[in-house]
């Protein structure tokens, strides 16, 4: 029932659905561009619609009854972006503790432009040796979901050089917020 709900929704909102559950049973899902707090409303949508088992880390300062219990059930977990660093152990150990796990995550790290992806997602997926798949959200053709799965090689510059073609015809709510596909060179 719940995912008819969320495929009329997508339906009404004008998206049409690409791609479903990823073929591996583990991945880090990166949803990119994001530059919308609609970003995040129209990913859970999708995600119920297709029926996605995804953990994401949240904001902190969201869960606040009775938000925090919706956002939990949706497959939220807190994060204080006071201690990045310990995001990735968590996820990773997360990773390791099951034998199908998605998580997802927007590399960006915000909404607004930055000049740089944050490089916690590639970190967690090689760590955790795990693919990445690539997500999005294309305002412009109103297309949501999931693209390719992405196989680390380890040579950041190919695997970004592969993502950034992915990622370059694909357009945010707000553009003029969409950060480059690159990493910060003291990251």
């Amino acid at each position: 029932m719940l995912r008819y709900v969320a495929k009329t929704l997508l339906w009404l909102g004008g998206w049409t659905a690409v791609g479903s559950v990823p073929s591996v049973k583990k991945a880090v899902i990166i949803a990119a561009p994001h530059t919308s707090n609609w970003d995040a409303v129209w990913a859970l949508i999708y995600k119920v619609s297709i029926g996605l088992d995804i953990r994401f880390f949240g904001k902190h300062t969201v869960f606040w009854f009775p938000l925090g219990q919706v956002l939990a059930a949706m497959g939220a977990v807190p994060l204080n972006r006071a201690e990045p660093g310990a995001a990735i152990t968590r996820a990773v150990d997360e990773f390791s503790r099951n034998e199908s796990f998605y998580f997802g995550l927007a590399p960006e790290g915000t909404r607004r432009w930055r000049p740089y992806w944050k490089s916690g997602f590639y970190r967690i997926a090689q760590t955790a040796n795990v693919p990445v798949v690539l997500g999005f959200f294309d305002f412009a053709t109103k297309r949501i979901g999931l693209g390719p799965t992405i196989t680390l090689t380890g040579n950041e510059n190919e695997d970004l050089a592969e993502i950034r073609e992915f990622y370059s015809n694909i357009t945010g709510r707000r553009p003029e917020n969409a950060s480059p596909v690159i990493f910060s060179s003291d990251e």
